[in-house]
């Protein structure tokens, strides 16, 4: 099953975020996080994505021998293929918020961004891999940039020109890009949103609601700087909004209980909207190797 390889990769594989933020391309570090990714695991990351069975089709070289039709061969000596709709239908949107406050980088090598940026392009390419559509937006005030899906092989190319030149706004409306989103990812498939989430719930919870209204399989990948989901023990610290002229500076010791507990209620909350609509959030701080949000995300998938 995909959770068994899954299990087989192993951590001395994955590069850590402070060592993708040595390599100088965004196509350096995620071809960094697919290699760590692949080595031992010896299938695609989406099969099993509405696997209905289509038609039959001659075995060619490279073929998978698990999708041989193997009781046809037996009566008519020649090996046929099990076509299946996902492997011709299967689309996969990446919506990457692109909002000033993914510029955070505190407790880490990587801002917010650039460890979406490196997660969604390592996610291009997989699915670019096994023949699958790839579309890719850009989240702020709406959608900023958008790229059709396809499967030209390409397109993984195009979308880390895209995270590599980003413009990012001081405005954000994560209602307003999720109900954008909705409207671009036109027909059934994967919807990956990589977002700090750092707007009104309520809004959220009804983009995501249009998103599950139309069809979509919803991943939700909610990045946090780790000095943003616990702060540290001691000392003095600036807050800074990054979307507005605000700043705040304490003592970190007034403050950390309770700050702990206001960003624990707002994380149960926002796992409470997405449990409701039968999305799976992943909670991820950047200082976590995106190989194993990509793991964690595989092991989600095999259990539904």
């Amino acid at each position: 099953m995909i959770a068994k390889a899954a299990g087989q990769i192993g951590s001395e594989s994955w590069l850590k975020p402070e060592e993708l933020a040595k390599l100088n391309s965004l196509e350096l570090r995620a071809l960094g996080v697919v290699e760590g990714f692949l080595q031992g695991l010896h299938r695609s990351p989406f099969v099993g994505y509405s696997v209905e069975f289509s038609s039959h089709r001659r075995y060619g070289p490279g073929d998978d021998l698990r999708h041989v039709n193997w009781k046809l061969f037996a009566r008519s000596r020649k090996l046929y293929v099990k076509e299946f709709d996902a492997e011709t239908n299967f689309n996969l949107y990446m919506f990457v918020d692109s909002s000033r406050s993914m510029q955070c980088k505190l407790g880490a090598a990587l801002t917010k961004f650039e460890y979406a940026a490196t997660l969604a392009a390592a996610m291009a390419s997989l699915a670019i891999k096994q023949r699958d559509a790839v579309a890719l937006g850009l989240m702020n005030d709406g959608i900023s940039a958008f790229l059709e899906a396809s499967a030209k092989p390409g397109r993984s190319d195009d979308c880390v020109q895209m995270l590599s030149q980003p413009v990012h706004s001081q405005v954000t409306s994560l209602a307003k890009a999720l109900e954008g989103a909705a409207a671009l990812a036109r027909h059934r498939g994967i919807v990956a949103i990589f977002s700090d989430l750092v707007d009104k719930t309520d809004g959220i919870a009804r983009g995501l609601q249009q998103l599950k209204h139309r069809g979509h399989e919803v991943v939700v990948f909610h990045l946090l700087d780790p000095w943003e989901r616990r702060l540290p023990q001691e000392g003095r610290i600036r807050f800074v909004d990054l979307e507005s002229p605000t700043e705040i500076t304490t003592d970190v010791e007034s403050i950390r209980i309770a700050y702990g507990k206001r960003v624990d209620a707002w994380c149960d909350e926002l796992n409470d909207i997405c449990l409701n609509l039968s999305i799976d959030r992943l909670e991820l701080t950047t200082d976590m190797p995106p190989t194993q949000a990509l793991v964690d995300y595989l092991v989600r998938r095999s259990s539904v």
